[in-house]
């Protein structure tokens, strides 16, 4: 089995060259990571979509002039990153972001029959770290979504960021802070 960052390494190399089927195998690849990412952060599908297209865009105008050096992933939530942070730069401050519950990965089916209060439960627990997640300040966010949604090492998330190895641990080291003053009841505390 060819590791994936040669496979996309290969695509790019195909895109370049303007194969345009490549390319839909790069974005049906990618894409929901992607968007998935991106909707977490601006908790807007309207705009994760429209972030998600801008992303594949560049890829695509970039193609001739990518050079595997490190993973593509990283290469790509680093064009994604540049593009959610200018969303944030475009909006105003005062603007509160909450989850609304549409989330793309809703609609999976469960396995085990749960009663309707567990169900309950575990969506307000979802919604409540979801909301913790979304109050945190932006490059926190994406790093903690990296982290545990797209599970990045630190190496690539702090690429990703333009951060050291020790700043992005800092990084993360804050934000896990703060969720975890946030949202005591994973702790077991009250």
């Amino acid at each position: 089995m060819v590791p994936e960052q040669f496979q996309d390494a290969e695509l790019m190399a195909r895109i370049a060259k303007g194969d345009d089927e490549a390319f839909r195998l790069l974005i049906e690849r990618h894409k929901l990571a992607v968007f998935g990412t991106a909707f977490k952060m601006l908790q807007d599908r309207f705009l994760a979509e429209e972030i998600t297209q801008k992303v594949f865009l560049r890829v695509y105008w970039a193609a001739k002039r990518y050079r595997p050096t490190a993973k593509f992933r990283t290469w790509l939530f680093t064009i994604l990153r540049r593009l959610v942070l200018n969303e944030f730069r475009r909006r105003p401050s005062a603007e509160v972001l909450i989850l609304t519950g549409d989330d793309p990965g809703a609609g999976s089916s469960q396995t085990t029959a749960r009663s309707p209060a567990e169900m309950l439960l575990d969506k307000e627990r979802i919604d409540l770290v979801e909301r913790a997640i979304a109050s945190l300040p932006p490059k926190q966010r994406l790093a903690v979504l990296l982290k545990g949604y797209e599970d990045l090492s630190y190496e690539e998330i702090g690429r990703v960021l333009g951060l050291s190895l020790s700043a992005t641990r800092a990084l993360l080291f804050r934000a896990r802070e703060s969720l975890r003053k946030s949202l005591p009841f994973l702790l077991g505390e009250r």
